[in-house]
């Protein structure tokens, strides 16, 4: 345009004989051209940045999130044939030490051979103390990850064992030495006093009490062991309780005894289960196992924590079990939920030792990985044919298995098996709950938590935070907005919008510190005077208003146009003085003396002190200066000639602000409100420091929350790097930008709709 204006005026002569055209001029034209070139590529490439980095910032967050919805990956090695394992008789146990160097096998002759777990050589060999003339006929394992195993014997006693392993570093070596100790003795303890053998076992210790059961034929025993010591002279005294448990009529098949020694689980003939209370000796219930055609159990243990049962059925099925607290107090086995293998018997399923995952092998050589709490299958391969015994890490990623007089060593990387879409979004029955519910609880004082990621809680409480300080914030704004540029005068409007715009400037962190320490308490004290104050000013602004509009003219005229709401300030400070001075005679005379009691007891509604009602005062309050500045500068761009033109019409100033000024500046408006939204979804120090932090999903105004990004700012400092927990404040991350992303897409195509619907206006 510039070049253009150039050649027109050096073609056409000014009319009084000014020179256009001098070497000056040019140089300043040129200079010019340039300026405006260099600002339209300086905007043009900061915008394209501003999308790129959004852009990388996106594809960064999916580059950490995707890989935790990876299956799990199984190699072989190639089989070894040791030595010594063609004399070793018939295995019973067999088990990994953690940095997967040694491996245990425990064969039926009572022997324990150790060797390493990557060349399968033969290391040391342990004969267990076996009284003459008995032999192992059963075997008991205590919870995964304690190395401790009962032996049942021909002769009707239990020996039990540890075998553990200790790391030395002799001239700078590391060494790993297995060890078999005996924490109750080597002399073996009498179950059956007529000695006869042992054909199941079940064994659990828990605060120093021993506790063995064992079957013969339908006859159940169970002795209780405590170990004493005295502080004063180190003495150790045993006491021995035997326990008088029902007899049942069926053959029995598997014994599990709880951690908290308060159910055993009985697997008879039958497929069902027969659940003992160790704690009344009373039989609680016979529940029965299988369905789907499946005919026999052929395998029972349980998981990590021993909470729940993990039944193997002759169809393939893998079924997880635990006790569920009923409405009437009593307590039940449950069938929560189901796996399913590629059809044949199940033989063994080994729990992981760290997580709330197994491993499973059937009949025909196929392993299976699955985890409980995801109801995730993550893989399922053949891996050995006429495999007899099979042996998993603590850190599950090695098993062992011995098939065809052969050792072959399996690894596995399955680093995320506690993700899928129904654990993060879908209700999950957790252990210990009476029925699904959404759960976030990442971390635990102990291994042996069940793992609760569920994000539901989270992306509900950021929404109802957000509504709630919307609910404040959007009409108070966007009134606001109309007002100051619609109606109030320039002078005051000059002064006016500076002062909310510079509520802007206070740091989110100065806030939630406030209200975290002053306004919550507050609320909780005056809660009549703030449930008065929300009711009464807008009741006090109007009966101003309808107050002035009565008085004589000659008395209205003395104020200037567009200064009015000056005369407010008084009514909203009195009508504020008397709401929250009266709070206390208020709640003595309706709520006798306690609103807070009132709402519990008489209501039922729970009350905390940190609570939605609070993050939506004080991120209202934040979000204000956002919404009504966008709205403002939208009303006041309505043109004048716009304006002008209604009211020449004969339109009322009420008429034109509803029918034409709020429609021409209603997309921008629209977007006040977006980006204010926007705002209240991300914010993170309010709602840290102002909620509490309770991750629940009750739209309960007087109820907590916790939002997605006060987590991950919670969190993320305490995360192990690559870890699940890790990745999954990523993934709160990623949800969030997608969201905000997502809305503010649909709201700029909104914007776009209403601009071109009103723009004939």
């Amino acid at each position: 345009m510039n070049d253009l204006a150039s050649e027109t005026m050096t073609a056409s002569p000014n009319s009084l004989g000014l020179d256009f055209n001098t070497p000056a001029l040019q140089r300043k034209r040129r200079l010019r051209a340039f300026k405006d070139r260099l600002a339209r590529w300086g905007v043009s490439v900061g915008g394209l940045a501003v999308l790129g980095a959004i852009t990388l910032i996106f594809f960064y967050l999916a580059y950490v999130v995707l890989p935790m919805f990876q299956g799990a990956d199984l190699q072989q090695r190639k089989p070894v044939q040791p030595a010594w394992l063609a004399e070793a008789g018939a295995p019973l146990l067999m088990a990994v030490e953690e940095q997967n160097q040694v491996g245990m096998r425990l064969s039926k002759s009572g022997n324990i051979q150790f060797f390493d777990a990557k060349s399968m050589a033969a290391m040391n060999a342990v004969a267990l103390p076996l009284p003459a003339g008995s032999e192992v006929t059963s075997v008991g394992e205590d919870q995964p990850g304690s190395n401790r195993v009962a032996l049942g014997l021909s002769n009707g006693q239990v020996l039990v064992f540890e075998h553990s392993y200790r790391v030395s570093y002799p001239n700078d070596v590391k060494t790993i030495t297995p060890v078999v100790t005996y924490p109750f003795g080597e002399a073996p303890l009498t179950l059956d006093p007529q000695g006869r053998p042992l054909e199941h076992m079940g064994i659990s210790l828990a605060s120093g009490t021993l506790l063995v059961a064992a079957s013969v034929g339908s006859e159940l025993h169970a002795v209780s062991l405590s170990r004493e010591e005295n502080l004063m002279t180190g003495e150790v005294s045993t006491n021995e309780e035997r326990l008088a448990l029902p007899q049942i009529a069926e053959p029995i098949k598997e014994l599990i005894i709880d951690p908290r020694q308060q159910w055993l689980y009985v697997i008879n003939g039958r497929a069902t289960a027969d659940v003992f209370d160790l704690r009344r000796n009373t039989l609680n219930g016979r529940y029965k196992l299988l369905n789907d055609g499946a005919t026999d159990v052929t395998y029972a243990t349980s998981l990590l924590g021993g909470i729940s049962l993990l039944i193997g059925d002759s169809k393939g099925g893998i079924a997880q079990w635990f006790m569920v607290r009923e409405e009437d107090g009593k307590a039940s086995l449950q069938r929560v939920r189901d796996f399913k293998m590629a059809g044949q018997p199940i033989a063994q399923i080994i729990s992981e030792q760290r997580r709330k995952g197994f491993i499973a092998l059937d009949s025909a050589g196929n392993l299976g990985i699955f985890h409980s709490t995801a109801h995730r299958t993550l893989l399922v391969e053949p891996v050995a044919e006429g495999f007899t015994m099979a042996a998993l890490s603590p850190r599950a990623n090695r098993v062992l298995v011995e098939s065809n007089g052969q050792l072959e060593r399996l690894l596995i990387d399955n680093p995320h098996p506690e993700i899928s879409f129904s654990a993060l979004w879908g209700k999950v029955w957790y252990e210990n709950y009476d029925k699904p519910a959404y759960v976030w609880q990442s971390t635990s004082a102990s291994t042996d938590a069940e793992p609760k990621l569920s994000l539901a809680p989270l992306a509900f409480g950021t929404l109802k935070a957000a509504f709630y300080a919307m609910l404040l914030a959007a009409p108070l704004a966007i009134a606001a907005a109309i007002y100051t540029a619609y109606f109030m005068a320039p002078a005051m409007r000059g002064k006016v919008k500076p002062v909310i715009e510079l509520m802007e400037a206070l740091p989110t962190v100065i806030l939630g510190f406030f209200a975290g320490l002053f306004l919550a308490p507050y609320v909780e004290g005056h809660l009549p005077g703030i449930f008065s104050l929300l009711i009464f000013t807008p009741i006090g602004i109007l009966l101003a208003g309808f107050i002035w509009s009565r008085l004589p003219e000659s008395v209205r005229l003395r104020v200037p146009d567009g200064w009015e709401a000056a005369l407010l300030i008084p009514v909203i400070l009195l009508v504020g003085f008397i709401s929250l001075s009266m709070s206390g005679h208020v709640e003595n005379w309706l709520f006798d003396g306690n609103m807070r009691q009132w709402l519990s007891n008489d209501l039922g509604i729970p009350f905390d002190q940190r609570n939605a009602l609070v993050v939506g005062l004080a991120m209202g309050f934040a979000v204000i200066p956002n919404i009504y500045s966008i709205a403002e500068d939208a009303v006041f761009s309505v043109p004048k000639s716009l304006t002008f033109g209604s009211l020449a019409l004969g339109a009322t100033p009420w008429q034109t602000l509803t029918r034409v000024v709020i429609l021409t500046a209603s997309p921008g408006i629209f977007s006040a409100v977006m980006i204010g939204m926007g705002r209240a979804v991300g914010e993170t120090m309010i709602v840290l420091m102002a909620t509490g932090n309770t991750p629940i999903m009750d739209m309960n105004i007087f109820e907590g929350l916790r939002t997605l990004a006060a987590n991950v700012a919670v969190e993320m400092p305490e995360s192990e790097v690559g870890g699940t927990h890790y990745r999954i404040l990523f993934l709160s991350a990623l949800v969030l930008l997608t969201f905000t992303f997502v809305m503010n897409t649909l709201a700029e195509l909104v914007r776009q709709r209403l601009r071109v619907k009103y723009a004939s206006l």
